[in-house]
């Protein structure tokens, strides 16, 4: 039996994802801040009859002893992972500063993903066909990093935030696959286009817009996850990074997906894996 985490998977392309595994009989674990959504999704597992290989667990990703938290959990309850799959993600309205001393959307879109992914390693090299999955941006080239700035003290908006947290996670995939080249584990960055993920974030009146958007533009789940699956099913090649705009494989030579600054980046949070 393969076993999946799905950080985010209470609902979104998450949800979306974490249910197919469970068609195809996987165990999975989704992790979460609502113990509503939690909820629904066991009882969703429940009418699949996969009640038994459902799993929620409840944390707080933005903070980085939750994420450390959820690695040891995962840890005790696993000898194996086979895929870790982060789409937690929300944008805020106003500036939020951890206890870490990251604004929100850098700590929930980029440092819990490089906590789970790092931390989580070791189980997935023992996995069968193992591979991060990454739901962000990739591709897009609009947004930087702040380099003096990370927590946005200067100047934030919700747009800034979320291109920054963007691209920190663009470079977090490329930093990945460098710290670990004989590694069994592939990491996929996927840039699903726009989705029909849900609105129970945002506050009036951005609600109201993107939900009307998203009924004249945005693609169901169902459609959005179909790629990944194809990737996470039959990835080309052996070993490394990959990144994909729906189909469309991405060229490494991207600016956004500079090595360099990768590095840095890396250099600049790597000190919170040993917190």
């Amino acid at each position: 039996m393969r076993t999946y985490v799905v950080a985010g998977g209470t609902s979104g392309m998450g949800r979306g994802l974490a249910l197919h595994l469970l068609r195809q009989g996987a165990q999975v674990t989704v992790v979460g801040s609502d113990p509503d959504r939690g909820r629904r999704f066991l009882d969703e597992a429940a009418g699949l009859r996969a009640g038994k290989r459902a799993e929620f667990l409840r944390a707080d990703l933005a903070s980085a002893a939750e994420n450390h938290r959820v690695v040891g959990e995962i840890k005790a309850r696993y000898d194996a992972l086979d895929g870790l799959v982060c789409t937690a993600l929300r944008p805020f309205s106003r500036r939020v500063e951890t206890a870490d001393g990251y604004e929100g959307t850098f700590a929930l879109y980029y440092v819990s993903r490089f906590l789970l992914a790092y931390g989580l390693t070791d189980l997935l090299e023992r996995g069968e066909n193992p591979m991060i999955v990454n739901i962000c941006g990739v591709g897009a080239s609009k947004g930087r990093i702040h380099w003096d700035d990370l927590s946005l003290k200067s100047g934030f908006s919700t747009v800034k935030a979320m291109l920054q947290a963007g691209r920190a996670t663009d470079l977090l995939g490329v930093a990945y696959a460098r710290n670990h080249p004989d590694a069994r584990t592939r990491y996929l960055l996927h840039h699903p286009g726009f989705t029909q993920s849900g609105t129970d974030h945002l506050r009036q009146p951005v609600k109201t817009v993107i939900k009307l958007l998203a009924r004249l533009a945005a693609q169901p789940v169902e459609r959005a996850i179909a790629p990944i699956i194809e990737l996470m099913d039959d990835p080309p090649g052996t070993g490394g990074l990959l990144a994909y705009d729906r189909r469309r494989a991405l060229e490494p030579s991207l600016p956004t997906l500079d090595p360099s600054a990768a590095h840095r980046l890396y250099g600049l949070t790597s000190h919170l894996l040993h917190v």
